[in-house]
């Protein structure tokens, strides 16, 4: 398997064990069940189950469910269980794959034996993780747009796109102007949401009650208002604009609920589970780990911390350097490498991620940066031909402007404090660890197609060793 493939479901583990495809044999005509990201069935027959490549099953699927042309690039077939993701290849063969299901877990997984022996993956479709965010707001049909916002509002919910309080209530007033209808202040009250939060809000926020530590909604006036008169009251604000028809209303607000969701940076990522290295805290300097969920897209790599819910470490491809390595009897490591600064003085900074799926990992990053420069050539070829309006600059002219200012504690924030890296410095004649400085990078794997490469800082004798 490539690294391109696979990326580890840590929110799944709510649901269900579904079995798509019979594992006792292969007949020449079985059902197979495909699961949308909902939980809805699409039920097939299909002629030679164990010959059958996923091009081939995607084609059924689309036809099933009446989809577009566009559908074969914005989805992809997956392979899906709690403990491990796996993105099909048009080649790849779904039922031989699911008969190596366990050698997979026991490759790419730290699962227990009973755990990998009960486990059994699902057939599911989902978004393709190399389809361009920017083509989502271009696509018309209603049906490709709701599948799109369905697995979107599945990630918000279960915490994988961490958002920050103010959009998760924006984004949950969307999900109830697209599941209730227009607001109705005598139907839709406080009560009415008693218990049904979660099907609006991100589990973690509605645990967290008013008067806490961490309280999950600001305050509003003298008093904090309750989840759900908060919810309530920018559910009212969503309106319909021009849009008459309830077709055209729908469309337009799951296009609203995608465009926020772009603006979170690992929108669209694959995902894997690792752990990395607490920085030393206290008197005997005790460190330990911490889980974290690593997002992979054409964008970037994205370092998520599994329980608080907030991004760590995000950087893109020309920020970084990267190396994958696996020493005899020793864990799997994925190296990151990127500047920073120790007390104002750059440095190099190097963050280990613990992880069986490391490989995966660093072969997904090397097959994201091959393809995006296949892509910016073909853009650039267009660019050459193409003659803009005075209003109008290139793609490649808005990239590299500034982008949005951002709440200074948003969970899309980096909080590189809060990660152990090593940092270090080439004097010239050897590498050393020291307390600053940033100079040549220990690894080769870089993206060498960007504007703004991944550069180096010399460094000076008057370093302090650490």
């Amino acid at each position: 398997m490539e690294g391109s493939d696979v990326g580890d479901h840590a929110g799944l583990t709510e649901h269900s064990h579904r079995s798509s495809v019979s594992s006792t044999g292969a007949k020449s005509s079985l059902d197979v069940v495909v699961y949308l990201i909902n939980d809805s069935a699409v039920p097939l027959m299909v002629e030679n189950l164990a010959s059958i490549t996923a091009q081939e099953l995607h084609r059924i699927v689309r036809d099933t469910l009446q989809l577009p042309e566009v559908s074969q690039d914005v989805f992809a077939l997956w392979l899906i269980s709690p403990l491990l993701e796996l993105q099909l290849k048009p080649k790849h063969q779904p039922y031989k794959l699911c008969r190596q299901w366990q050698d997979l877990l026991l490759r790419f997984t730290d699962s227990s034996e009973d755990d990998i022996c009960q486990d059994e993956p699902s057939l599911q479709f989902r978004r393709n993780v190399f389809f361009p965010k920017r083509r989502e707001l271009q696509i018309e049909n209603e049906d490709v747009l709701r599948l799109l916002y369905e697995e979107a509002k599945f990630n918000v919910l279960e915490g994988r796109y961490p958002c920050d309080v103010e959009d998760c209530e924006k984004l949950g007033a969307l999900v109830c102007r697209l599941e209730l209808g227009p607001f109705d202040q005598d139907q839709h009250t406080p009560s009415a949401f008693k218990g049904k939060l979660h099907s609006f809000l991100p589990g973690h926020l509605c645990k967290k009650r008013p008067g806490g530590l961490l309280m999950a909604f600001r305050s509003r006036g003298s008093k904090q208002d309750s989840f759900e008169q908060t919810l309530l009251d920018t559910y009212k604000q969503v309106t319909d604009g021009g849009a008459c028809e309830e077709v055209e209303v729908l469309k337009k607000h799951y296009r609203e609920y995608l465009q926020r969701c772009h603006e979170l940076p690992y929108y669209g990522c694959a995902f894997f589970s690792g752990t990395i290295d607490k920085p030393a805290q206290g008197f005997l300097h005790r460190g330990g780990r911490k889980a974290v969920s690593v997002g992979i897209s054409m964008d970037g790599v994205y370092v998520i911390d599994s329980k608080e819910k907030y991004l760590l470490l995000g950087l893109r491809f020309h920020e970084l350097s990267w190396d994958h390595t696996y020493p005899d009897e020793e864990e799997h490591i994925l190296w990151l490498e990127f500047d920073g600064d120790n007390e104002g003085t750059p440095v190099n900074k190097l963050l280990k991620i613990y992880s069986k799926q490391a490989e995966l990992m660093s072969g997904l990053i090397e097959y994201c940066i091959d393809l995006n420069a296949i892509t910016e050539a073909a853009a650039q070829e267009t660019t050459n031909t193409t003659t803009f309006p005075r209003d109008c600059p290139p793609a490649s002219q808005l990239a590299g402007r500034r982008g949005k200012l951002r709440r200074q504690s948003s969970v899309i924030c980096n909080r590189i404090q809060h990660l152990a890296t090593i940092d270090y410095v080439d004097d010239g004649k050897e590498i050393k660890r020291v307390k600053p400085r940033r100079t040549a990078s220990f690894f080769s794997r870089q993206s060498s197609h960007s504007h703004a490469p991944y550069s180096v800082v010399q460094g000076t004798e008057s370093l302090e060793q650490g």
